[in-house]
């Protein structure tokens, strides 16, 4: 260790080393990018600006368009840069800057969904007493703590991670710094940062998705009681909205962070990042939007 050279800056390996498909890529992800944030920026708008839409539900739909924005800012501009420049170096600062924001986003989802998934059992299954529950001092509480939680658990990591040195391999083999691949190229002592990612992925993770689902077993039940069939659809319409932006992300996420380890998942890796980093934001609110009722008659109202 005496003898090696301590690294101040690394390289992202990018999408591909191929030039004739840099601009395509560029071109692609940048339109991409666009509709993400077209998409996330007109249900925030749609939620503040329309009073129909002035409910708990609505609230935290707009956290979940929040972070889905503030997520994919974190590593697709880099990434556009990237690959119209083809400079690709990052010092490590703003390497371990952007692991700390994109983990607090991501992280602030998984337990934005766990509160989301509380507030529909609470609306199908006490409807009387819904209003009362989730009034919106409660909202604000229950939104603040899940930003809370997501820094605090992001920065945990991200301080742990600044202990991490890099002396040979300087290669990051991804288009975006992310825990998982700093961890493969340090040649610094991890079993710390790996049983943090465990430990904390486990309890966190696991108790979040927990949270998550078991509402549903009530709601199910509370739903198949439903005489009227209109009403039925709409509320299985909201739920699986619901479920199915918390299977994507945790599909996704699970895959990137608690998959062991083999020397020939690279490619893997990166399509999976591509997906949850750059995909999934711009699937959430298209989502929501194509299969939520009230978000359609807001958009209809908006452009007619």
């Amino acid at each position: 260790m005496g003898n090696q050279t301590i690294l101040n800056e690394l390289f992202l390996s990018g999408l591909s080393d191929l030039p004739a498909l840099q601009l395509p890529l560029f071109l692609f992800f940048l339109l991409i990018y666009l509709l993400t944030l077209i998409w996330n920026l007109l249900i925030i708008s749609l939620i503040v600006t329309d009073s129909h839409l002035h409910t708990p539900m609505y609230f935290f739909l707009g956290n979940l368009a929040s972070l889905d924005l503030c997520c994919s800012s974190v590593t697709v501009p880099r990434m556009l840069f990237d690959l119209i420049t083809q400079r690709r170096k990052i010092t490590i600062t703003a390497c371990l800057s952007q692991v700390f924001f994109f983990m607090f986003f991501a992280t602030s989802e998984v337990f934005l969904l766990a509160v989301m998934s509380y507030d529909r059992y609470t609306a199908i299954c006490q409807p009387l007493h819904y209003i009362r529950i989730m009034s919106w001092k409660v909202c604000v509480q229950l939104a603040s703590i899940v930003w809370a939680l997501g820094s605090s658990y992001s920065l945990v990591h991200t301080l742990c991670a600044l202990k991490l040195t890099f002396c040979e391999s300087d290669i990051v083999d991804s288009f975006f710094c992310d825990l998982p691949q700093l961890l493969q190229i340090s040649c610094s002592d991890i079993y710390i940062n790996i049983l943090l990612i465990f430990i904390l992925g486990c309890f966190l993770g696991v108790g979040s998705l927990t949270l998550t689902i078991f509402p549903y077993v009530s709601i199910f039940k509370t739903v198949l009681k439903i005489q009227v069939k209109g009403k039925r659809s709409k509320v299985f319409s909201t739920c699986s909205s619901h479920l199915t932006v918390v299977f994507i992300f945790y599909f996704s996420g699970f895959f990137n962070y608690f998959r062991p380890g083999t020397n020939n998942h690279f490619a893997a890796d990166k399509r999976m990042s591509v997906f949850y980093a750059v995909i999934v934001p711009l699937l959430n609110p298209l989502i929501y939007s194509l299969r939520n009722q009230d978000l359609r008659t807001a958009f209809k109202s908006v452009l007619f």
